[in-house]
């Protein structure tokens, strides 16, 4: 028997007024196995939102057709809603509530009967940390807090797939190890599906088995992050000192790619077998001095750069990179 797609997308359009934002994409996510997890990755005005909006049935398609669990998003959203959960980016709280009974009425909402409802609740915030402070008000929490207490809401029904947009975005690092060790454990324990929408490459890197990026409402990777650890590539930054020019011609010797940040310092990416001596070797052969040199694998900062085409096989002279906003590395 076949294995249903978790996402299956097929010519989608959606438009907002006038304007279409998403451009007749198409792909099908998550297909082979249980608790998959995808990365969904791309600038400010990409289509992220709309594509997450219009999945969880807020928003309708003008053309085309988008099938999530394999329910069509236009036909079975309901049945849809009981089997998904979903961690919105911004707070969507009521201040003066309990963290328990807030979980509660969110899981009675998805279908939980409300006896059932209460004890679940109980669980989950005992689940992301929250024992303790279940009974506080959640206006009184901090920010991690809460964050995790959109996490629970989502998870508390059990649903076959989660929707996080921005789960570690403004976290301490202890939080966002947290969070992202929770995320890992809903696919692995217990088999969940899980949609994570984030700016931080190294967090889709970390949890997430495929990666779709989205530039101008349209799809320009996707790739399965499996795959890209095996072909065991690795990324060098590099500082120099002396006349660099002609070091964007010699680097296709050593089957390496790389652009300019301008100033001596450039970002380069060597393929499998190839070792960072080559960059040594090379660099010598130019007459420069190496004043820095740091060699990491980053395959998907790679794929990132290529897809916003800010890195091609014959990159020009002082091409920008992306800075804040889109394609940051977490610290």
């Amino acid at each position: 028997m076949p294995t249903i797609p978790v996402v299956e997308l097929e010519n989608l359009k959606v438009r907002l007024g006038r304007r279409e934002i998403l451009h007749g994409i198409s792909c099908r996510l998550g297909v082979s196995g249980t608790g998959k997890a995808v990365g969904l990755l791309g600038p400010n005005g990409a289509g992220k939102s709309t594509l997450i909006l219009t999945l969880l049935g807020f928003l309708r398609p003008s053309a085309g057709s988008a099938h999530i669990l394999g329910l069509d998003c236009r036909r079975n959203m309901e049945e849809a809603h009981s089997r998904i959960g979903y961690m919105p980016e911004n707070d969507s709280f009521v201040g003066d509530m309990s963290a328990v009974s807030f979980v509660r009425q969110m899981a009675e909402l998805s279908g939980v009967p409300p006896k059932a409802a209460l004890e679940k609740a109980h669980e989950v915030l005992f689940h992301v940390g929250l024992g303790e402070s279940r009974y506080r008000e959640l206006r009184t929490y901090s920010y991690g807090m809460k964050q995790m207490a959109k996490l629970a809401q989502a998870i508390v029904h059990g649903p076959d797939l989660v929707v996080l947009d921005e789960p570690t975005n403004g976290l301490d690092p202890a939080s966002r190890r947290r969070m992202l060790k929770l995320i890992v454990d809903m696919k692995e324990e217990h088999g969940m599906h899980v949609l994570v929408c984030s700016h931080l490459l190294r967090d889709i890197e970390q949890v997430c088995d495929e990666a779709v990026i989205l530039k101008e409402g349209a799809i320009v990777q996707h790739c399965n992050l499996e795959e890209e650890r095996r072909s065991n590539r690795s990324f060098v930054e590099l500082e120099v000192t002396g006349d660099d020019r002609n070091l964007r011609v010699v680097l296709p010797e050593i089957g390496a790619e790389g652009v300019s940040e301008g100033g001596g310092r450039w970002r380069i990416v060597l393929p499998a077998g190839v070792e960072v001596e080559a960059i040594w070797a090379l660099a010598a052969r130019q007459n420069l001095l190496v004043r820095k040199l740091t060699h990491r694998r980053d395959t998907l900062e790679e794929i990132f750069l290529k897809a916003m085409g800010h890195l091609a096989h014959t990159p020009g002279e002082g091409t920008p990179l992306p800075r804040s906003g889109f394609g940051e590395v977490a610290p």
